[in-house]
């Protein structure tokens, strides 16, 4: 197996795109970007710029377009939830060849949507683990020093997701393989639910809610980890509350920051993943469904 330079097209440059194409290029791989005009117009003219106490702060040049073209060894699906099927457009099907499709997005149920538009096999779940904002087209800032990538990989794609894997590590990401892809998803949400809806609802970071909103926390944790367990995985609800414990005072989320800005919220990606996978499971979720209702009613 190869291990020479990657050629990576990353779909849509915000807070982890930009993180992940940056470190990328800076480690010698060919990296395009897949963005709107004004993105990739700004990117460019000055380059990515990435800040971060973990990995300095430093620019490096990769090449632009509208749409991906060409054969790649990896796809990268940086976009919002909300921005999915749109952003999908600068990825035809057709362009897609061998190269591994890796999403790296909130939720569960983007997986089986993109083993619609693209060979199954060629489609790898990811998840990543960050604290990182786009400040402005082409200028991201990681803002914890954590950054942990999981990758799940299968007998047909074993070789590909290996060497997307060690390319990863060598940009200084703490990278694990992983079998279970089920396993992988909900590990991820377990966490990233209670904190996402709930910095979002209390409009405050997680030292805010570990604070305030303790009681909440441990229910949602109790909620998705019975919901991840009907679905096959393992969630140790204790291990969660100890990530919840030790993640940085100040830390936020990108639901959080969505709504403080005016966005569209990833809502459904997150919370409604939930509900629907407690009502398959014939399970009953209702702090998740009350915040879920207060938070959509807010934002309508």
């Amino acid at each position: 197996m190869s291990l020479g330079a990657l050629s990576v097209a990353v779909l849509g440059p915000g807070g982890v795109g930009g993180l992940l194409a940056a470190l990328l290029a800076r480690s010698g791989n060919s990296v395009v970007v897949l963005a709107g005009d004004g993105t990739a117009r700004a990117i460019g003219e000055r380059g990515l710029r990435l800040e971060s106490r973990r990995f300095g702060d430093f620019a490096v040049e990769v090449l632009t377009s509208d749409r991906l073209s060409g054969q790649m060894d990896a796809c990268l699906v940086t976009v919002k939830a909300t921005q999915l099927e749109e952003a999908l457009e600068r990825v035809p099907a057709d362009a897609i060849g061998r190269a591994l499709v890796v999403p790296f997005l909130n939720g569960v149920d983007h997986i089986e949507m993109l083993r619609t538009k693209y060979p199954h096999a060629n489609v790898a779940a990811a998840t990543i683990r960050v604290e990182v904002a786009r400040v402005e087209a082409g200028v991201i800032r990681q803002t914890s020093p954590f950054a942990a990538v999981d990758l799940a990989t299968s007998v047909a794609i074993h070789d590909q997701v290996e060497r997307l894997a060690t390319h990863l590590r060598e940009t200084g990401l703490d990278v694990r393989v992983r079998e279970d892809e089920t396993a992988m998803l909900w590990d991820k949400l377990a966490l990233l639910a209670p904190m996402a809806l709930l910095t979002t609802h209390e409009r405050g970071n997680v030292g805010a809610i570990r604070a305030r909103r303790r009681e909440d926390a441990l229910a949602l944790i109790s909620e998705v980890a019975a919901v991840a367990r009907a679905e096959g995985a393992t969630v140790d609800s204790e291990a969660v509350v100890r990530l919840l414990d030790l993640a940085p005072e100040t830390m936020e989320t990108s639901m959080q920051r969505d709504q403080a800005a005016g966005l569209p919220l990833e809502l459904d990606a997150i919370g409604g993943a939930v509900l629907r996978h407690a009502a398959k499971a014939g399970l009953h979720a209702p702090v998740t469904a009350r915040l879920v209702e207060d938070l959509k009613k807010r934002n309508s």
